[in-house]
């Protein structure tokens, strides 16, 4: 079991550092400062805090899924949540294409709940590993959604 941990860690955490490496600048760009954010946005720092944390959690999940189910399907998934995981923040940060990587984060969001639910049946109280990636995708949607509707 230790060794899909593992082996999921080091995919998730690749995704992040190939997103960041696209975000460029970022959050202290020009660009994003310029944005009306959502008075709900969380301070920065959050962001690592949050995105580390849910990238082991969802090993974890990982691990157990393709321990105890079909993993086909469930790696399937993973590869399309990876990818959109990945190219969203070029879409954001280096395109400032907010629409599209509005499409992306609710795609994204809406995989990571037909996951929860498609294999609750079998992974049972072990889903809740992925809940703080669910958890926070509609936040992120949310801040999205709210950066294209407030910036038009």
């Amino acid at each position: 079991m230790g060794y899909r941990i593992i082996f999921f860690i080091l995919l998730n955490f690749a995704a992040l550092a190939i997103g960041s490496y696209f975000t460029e600048n970022g959050v202290s760009s020009d660009w994003y400062a310029s944005l009306k954010k959502a008075p709900w946005n969380p301070p920065g720092w959050l962001f690592g805090v949050a995105w580390t944390t849910i990238m082991i959690c969802f090993a974890v999940y990982m691990a157990y899924g393709t321990k105890y189910i079909n993993t086909k399907g469930l790696l399937a998934a993973f590869a399309v949540q990876w990818v959109l995981n990945v190219v969203w923040n070029p879409i954001f940060f280096h395109l400032h294409d907010v629409f599209l990587a509005l499409i992306v984060i609710i795609l994204l969001t809406v995989l990571i709940l037909i996951m929860f639910i498609a294999y609750w049946s079998r992974m049972k109280t072990k889903s809740f590993w992925l809940a703080p990636y669910l958890i926070w995708m509609f936040l992120a949607t949310s801040l999205n959604a709210y950066i294209y509707f407030m910036n038009q």
